[in-house]
């Protein structure tokens, strides 16, 4: 879908407040209709895959639904598959066609021991989730949880490729999620704003604020982490059994307020920097809105805080 950049300008010009409210309501009511996917589901298997590219918001989408299972007196917990990353020989690491290490591959993470995770769950065996240590590259097995459903109780995997066949093909009862911010901004016609630009955004600003990466190291990764996603995520997102969009109409309007500093600093030398240009040049479309006023529920502060 695509949203229409004048009604975005004339719900924040009348209330903003009350705008962003009703955006956000909008995207509770899909978390209900994944929990009710996941109740409807679960007798067959008590594991959830939730996929979708970098700037999704997966993180804060599978905590969302797990509140809302909460709600119905289902208990779960949520595994993200980053601590599924093993540590790699560089002599036989997957390489991306520049010759570095492809950190986007499958092939960095343990899919043997995911596949005895998901089977042993499934027959109410305890599994140890394991602890990637991502300063030093490696596992600490001291520091794995065990875990073991009880009755009403689901296990949400959420990573970038949760869908990969590698990893789904012999687990078909499994509960499958894609979320992805999708949706561009048009005025009329004209394309003003694209839904990669969303993730962009929000991952520069994640990044700076939470992960010591200013942008011009976000922009050096964002080629390879695109090319992952047309490799090894988008091409399994129509094997879910939901897909839905996190992007929010008034996003962009608050985002403008971290993300312009940011990239006006980059230097002008930069590799994307005719991307980053015409993506600030759109920032002007829009109506900005105070960052006070996002709701405290609202999946923004995933990359905002």
């Amino acid at each position: 879908m695509a949203y229409q950049l004048k009604e975005i300008n004339e719900a924040v010009r009348r209330d903003a407040l009350a705008f962003m409210e009703q955006c956000d309501q909008g995207f509770q009511d899909k978390v209900k209709a994944a929990a009710d996917l996941i109740c409807q589901r679960m007798k067959g298997s008590p594991v959830v895959l939730l996929s979708g590219p970098s700037g999704s918001g997966k993180t804060t989408t599978a905590g969302m639904i797990c509140q809302e299972l909460k709600r119905r007196g289902i208990g779960s917990h949520t595994i993200s598959m980053d601590d599924y990353f093993v540590r790699q020989d560089p002599k036989t690491a997957p390489r991306t066609p520049d010759g570095e290490i492809d950190y986007e591959s499958p092939e960095m993470m343990d899919l043997a021991l995911l596949d005895e995770h998901f089977s042993k769950l499934t027959r109410g065996e305890e599994i140890v989730v394991p602890k990637f240590e991502f300063a030093r590259q490696m596992r600490n097995d001291s520091m794995g949880t065990p875990l073991k459903l009880g009755k009403d109780e689901i296990a949400i995997f959420e990573g970038i490729h949760a869908l990969n066949t590698r990893i789904t093909a012999g687990h078909p009862e499994a509960t499958r999620l894609y979320i992805s911010a999708r949706s561009n901004v048009l005025d009329g016609q004209a394309l003003r704003f694209k839904g990669t630009w969303m993730r962009l955004t929000r991952r520069a600003v994640r990044d700076y604020n939470f992960r010591g990466t200013d942008v011009e190291g976000t922009l050096d990764m964002w080629a390879n982490v695109r090319r992952g996603e047309k490799l090894y995520i988008s091409p399994y997102k129509n094997t879910a059994h939901m897909l839905f969009d996190s992007s929010l109409p008034y996003e962009v309007g608050v985002m403008v307020c971290y993300a312009r500093p940011l990239m006006e600093a980059v230097p002008e030398g930069n590799q994307r920097t005719q991307e980053l240009r015409e993506l600030v040049a759109a920032f002007d479309w829009f109506e900005a809105i105070d960052p006070e006023l996002v709701p405290a529920d609202s999946l923004l502060h995933e990359f905002i805080g």
